[in-house]
C-alpha cells in the first residue's frame, strides 16, 4: 500500500515539497526504528487526509489494516522500551505566580505588573524548555517580591503615591452595560482591586471622556459595595482637561482601612429626565474604536481612575494577608524571634511546596535578624517574606532527582513533587494542606491514593482553572483580543461581548468536566452558556441577568464550539470573515494536523484582483481566485471547505445570509468527499472520525499537565488513554485521570546533565 499510494509523492526527489517526508525506503516492519515517521503517518491516516483529495484511495479494509499495523508495532515498541520522558525545571509563569500569591497571602495581584509575557509553545505558556531565564527576568521576580511583601504586611509610614487604572478603549459604557462587581443600577465605569498600604485618607480621581451631547451624570464610587462618594460630571466642569482629552474630577479625601478592597466607579443609570435611556437607545460610549483612534461616544466615558494616598496614615488594620502571615503574636520582646521563626516555617512550607529544612529556616531567619533591630518585629518578618518570595524554591518548580539514580534510568518522582504536578495541573496553584498531608504519608505513590486526591481536586471549585488555563490556551481564547472588529461595520461588538464569549467557552468546558460528559459534546452539543447581554447579541430570547446559564440553541445553525463566538471571532479579520483561518484553526487545534506554511511570494487574499468593473468580491470569490495558483491549491482544498461551512457566521459570530448584498454560497467538499455547507454538517463529518479529535485533546492535555511538548514516544500512552476513554463513552474523567495515572505524569527519566539534589545545595 505504501509503495502503491504514498511513494509517488513521498520520495527522495520530491520530499522538499511533501513536508520533508520520504517513504521510498520505509517498511512497516521496521516502523519502531523510525517512530517519528510512523507517528506522522498515523496522524494523517487517522484523520483521513492521505491520500490527498483528487486521488484514488485504497479500499477501507486495507486502509484500516495499514493504520492498525503501524499502531500495533509502535505500541509494542513503547511497551518494550518505556520512556516517560523528562524535562528541565519549570518556573512559575504569570498565571501560576498570581495564583500562588493568592493562596499564600490572600491578595490578588496582576503578575504582569512585574513579569514579562510568557513564551508560548505547543499551545501553552508552561512548557519548561521555553521558560528562558535572564538577568532582566530575575530582577523582575526580585522587584515583585519586594513590592508584594510590602503590600501583604502593610506600612504604617507609607508615603502618598498615585496608582492609575485605565479602561479599555474597546469597552462599551452603554446604559445597558453593567460591569460585574459594580452596584446594580449603574452602567459602565470600572471595577478594580486595590491594595491600600495603611489606614488613612485617600483621594479617588476619575477621568472622563466627554460625550458629544451636553448632559450631566452621577458617578458612584464605592469601596466593597459601600458608596463613599458621588461625583457629578457635567459637560463643562469647573476643572480643565488633562491634556489627553480627559476631564479629571477628584473626590474629597476618604478614609479607607488598609488591605485589598474592591473599588467600583460606575455611572448611575438614568431612568428619567430629558436624556432617558429608553428614548435614546442609540447613545454609545465606545472610545478609541474608530479609524485613527477617534472616539465613538455620545455618553460620558470613564477613561481612568487614579487612587492617591495615603494621607495622614494612622496605622494598619488587620487584613486577610496579615492574618495569613502573623499566625502568632509575641507577648514580649523575648518572644519575637521564636514567633518569627514559626511564621517563616509556616509560610516557607507553603511557598516551597514542601517542608523546610533546618538549613533553609536558618537562612531565612538571617534576614529577620538583620532588619528586626531597626524595623521591628513586623519589619523583620517582612524582609524574610521578601527573601522567601525571591527564593528559587518558590519561583522554580524544582523536582529532586535521587542521587543514586543513574543517567537514563527511570524513577518515580517524589510524593511532594507529584503533589505539585497534580495541583498545578488541575488547580493552577500550589498543593493545599490535605494534598501535602497525603504526600507526606506516601499515599500518592499508589494509584488508588493518587486517583482519590485527583477526584477531590476535580470536585473542588478551583478545578475551574482547567477551563481557564488548559481549555483557554488549547482553544486559543487569548486570540480573541487580537481581533477588534471594525466598529464602523460592527458597532455592537465591544470588550464586554468579547469577554462574555471567552466566558461562554470556559463555562461550557468546565461543565463538561463537572458533569463528566463526553468529550464529543465539544463538537455536537445543542446547548451553550450565555448571560443576557451575550444572548441578546446572538439573538437568543428568554435570558435575563448577568449570570451565565445553560440554554439550548434555538435551531440547528449552531453546534458545540462551532456556534461559539470565541472560535468565530478569533478566526476573522477586522472587516471580513476568513474561511482560511477558520479551516486552519479546525485542522490545527481540533485535528492536530496543521497545514504547512504558505509558499513564499504568494500574495495575501486581500490583494486578489477585483472583478469586472471593480465590483467588490465576496470572500468565496476571492478564495476561488486565490487557489487557482497551483502552489496554493494543495492546502486550500483541505482548509477552504471547512472554513466555508462556517462562513454564515460573520466577523462577530452572528448568523448572516448575505455578504456584500450577495447571497452566501457556503457549499464545499470535505477532503473525504462529503458535501458540507453548514456548521452542523461540519460537526457530523468530523464526528465520523472521532479518534483524531479525542487524541488531539488528550495530547494537548498531556503536554499541559507535564509542562513539556509531547514526543513520538508519548503517542502509545495517548492511544492507550483514548482507547480506555472510548470504553467509557469518552467521558472527560477518563482523559484527565488517564493522564494523571500515566507513567509520564508519575515518573521521569534521569537527566545526564543535572542532578537536582546537587543543584539544590
Amino acid at each position: 500500500m505504501i509503495q502503491g499510494y504514498c511513494v509517488d509523492c513521498h520520495n527522495d526527489q520530491d520530499k522538499a515539497t511533501t513536508a520533508g517526508l520520504s517513504l521510498q525506503k520505509f517498511t512497516v516492519a521496521t516502523v519502531a526504528d523510525h517512530p517519528e515517521v510512523g507517528e506522522k503517518m498515523v496522524r494523517k491516516l487517522r484523520a483521513g487526509m492521505m491520500p490527498p483529495p483528487g486521488t484514488t484511495p485504497p479500499d477501507p479494509a486495507s486502509y484500516s489494516a495499514l493504520i492498525n499495523a503501524l499502531e500495533t508495532r509502535l505500541d509494542a515498541a513503547g511497551v518494550a522500551k518505556p520512556n516517560p520522558g523528562g524535562r528541565t525545571f519549570q518556573r512559575l509563569n504569570r498565571a501560576e505566580y498570581g495564583r500562588a500569591i493568592k493562596e499564600l497571602l490572600g491578595i490578588e495581584v496582576s503578575a504582569g505588573s512585574w513579569l514579562p509575557l510568557d513564551s508560548m509553545s505547543a499551545n501553552f505558556d508552561n512548557i519548561a524548555d521555553e521558560q528562558m531565564l535572564s538577568a532582566t527576568l530575575l530582577e523582575a521576580y526580585l522587584n515583585a517580591a519586594g513590592d508584594i511583601s510590602r503590600m501583604a504586611v502593610g506600612d504604617r509610614k507609607a508615603p502618598a503615591v498615585d496608582r492609575t487604572y485605565s479602561n479599555s478603549t474597546y469597552a462599551s459604557q452603554h446604559p445597558w452595560d453593567h460591569v460585574d462587581g459594580a452596584p446594580y443600577g449603574t452602567r459602565g465605569g470600572m471595577v478594580v482591586k486595590h491594595i491600600f498600604p495603611a489606614d488613612g485618607e485617600y483621594v479617588f480621581e476619575p477621568v472622563f471622556i466627554s460625550g458629544n451631547n451636553s448632559r450631566f451624570e452621577d458617578l458612584d464610587v464605592s469601596v466593597d459595595g459601600v458608596r463613599v462618594a458621588l461625583v457629578r460630571y457635567e459637560t463643562q466642569p469647573s476643572g480643565g482637561a488633562d491634556g489627553r482629552g480627559g476631564i479629571p474630577m477628584p473626590t474629597e479625601r476618604i478614609t479607607v482601612p488598609a488591605g485589598q478592597h474592591t473599588i467600583a466607579a460606575a455611572f448611575v443609570r438614568r431612568t428619567d429626565g430629558p436624556y432617558e435611556d429608553l428614548i435614546r437607545p442609540h447613545d454609545w460610549s465606545f472610545a478609541g474604536g474608530g479609524s485613527g483612534g477617534t472616539s465613538i461616544t455620545t455618553l460620558p466615558h470613564l477613561r481612568d481612575l487614579t487612587i492617591r494616598g495615603p494621607y495622614k496614615p494612622t496605622g494598619v488594620s488587620d487584613t486577610v494577608s496579615r492574618s495569613k502571615i502573623f499566625t502568632c503574636r509575641p507577648m514580649s520582646v523575648s518572644d519575637e524571634r521564636e514567633c518569627a521563626s514559626k511564621i517563616i516555617m509556616n509560610l516557607g512550607s507553603q511557598a516551597y511546596r514542601r517542608p523546610l529544612t533546618s538549613a533553609e529556616t536558618t537562612a531565612l531567619m538571617k534576614f529577620y535578624d538583620a532588619d528586626a533591630p531597626t524595623l521591628g518585629f513586623e519589619g523583620g518578618v517582612r524582609t524574610s517574606l521578601e527573601a522567601l518570595l525571591a527564593s528559587p524554591h518558590f519561583i522554580f518548580r524544582l523536582e529532586r532527582q535521587p542521587e543514586s539514580v543513574k543517567p537514563g534510568q527511570i524513577y518515580r518522582i517524589a510524593d511532594v513533587d507529584l503533589a505539585s504536578r497534580l495541583s498545578f495541573f488541575l488547580w493552577g496553584t500550589p498543593p493545599d494542606a490535605e494534598l501535602m498531608a497525603a504526600a507526606a504519608k506516601g499515599e500518592l505513590q499508589q494509584l488508588p491514593g493518587l486517583e482519590k486526591q485527583a477526584k477531590r481536586l476535580l470536585a473542588d471549585r478551583r478545578s475551574e482553572a482547567l477551563g481557564v488555563r488548559f481549555a483557554g490556551q488549547w482553544l486559543r481564547l487569548q486570540d480573541i483580543d487580537k481581533n477588534h472588529p471594525d466598529p464602523n461595520f460592527y458597532p455592537n461588538f465591544d470588550d464586554q461581548i468579547s469577554s462574555a464569549m471567552r466566558t461562554e467557552t470556559i463555562t461550557f468546558f468546565n461543565d463538561l468536566v463537572r458533569g463528566d460528559r463526553s468529550a464529543l459534546d465539544l463538537y455536537r452539543a445543542d446547548y451553550t452558556f450565555v448571560n443576557e447581554r451575550l444572548a441578546r447579541f446572538y439573538g437568543f430570547t428568554g435570558v435575563s441577568g448577568d449570570q451565565f446559564r445553560r440554554v439550548s440553541y434555538p435551531d440547528n445553525t449552531r453546534r458545540g464550539i462551532f456556534g461559539q463566538g470565541s472560535m468565530l471571532v478569533q478566526t476573522s479579520l477586522a472587516n471580513r470573515t476568513s474561511p482560511v483561518l477558520r479551516g486552519k484553526w479546525v485542522m490545527e487545534v481540533l485535528l492536530g494536523t496543521p497545514p504547512p506554511p504558505p509558499p513564499p511570494n504568494v500574495p495575501p487574499l486581500e490583494n486578489t484582483a477585483e472583478g469586472d468593473g471593480h465590483k467588490t468580491l465576496t470572500t468565496r470569490q476571492r478564495i476561488e481566485m486565490h487557489r487557482k495558483d497551483p502552489a496554493c491549491s494543495s492546502c486550500h482544498r483541505f482548509m477552504d471547505p471547512i472554513g466555508l461551512s462556517l462562513d454564515q457566521f460573520d466577523v462577530t459570530g452572528k448568523w448572516r445570509l448575505n455578504e456584500n448584498s450577495t447571497p452566501l454560497d457556503t457549499g464545499g467538499t470535505f477532503y473525504d468527499g462529503t458535501s458540507i455547507s453548514s456548521p452542523a454538517e461540519l460537526s457530523a463529518v468530523l464526528l465520523k472520525r472521532p479518534v483524531p479529535l479525542v487524541r488531539t485533546m488528550a495530547e494537548n492535555m498531556m503536554a499541559f499537565a507535564l509542562g513539556r511538548r509531547t514526543e513520538a514516544f508519548d503517542q502509545p500512552t495517548i492511544r492507550a488513554i483514548t482507547r480506555a476513554a472510548q470504553a467509557n463513552n469518552y467521558r472527560m474523567s477518563s482523559f484527565i485521570l488517564g493522564v494523571i495515572k500515566s507513567d509520564a505524569f508519575r515518573m521521569k527519566r534521569a537527566d545526564a546533565l543535572v542532578n537536582a539534589s546537587t543543584s539544590n545545595k
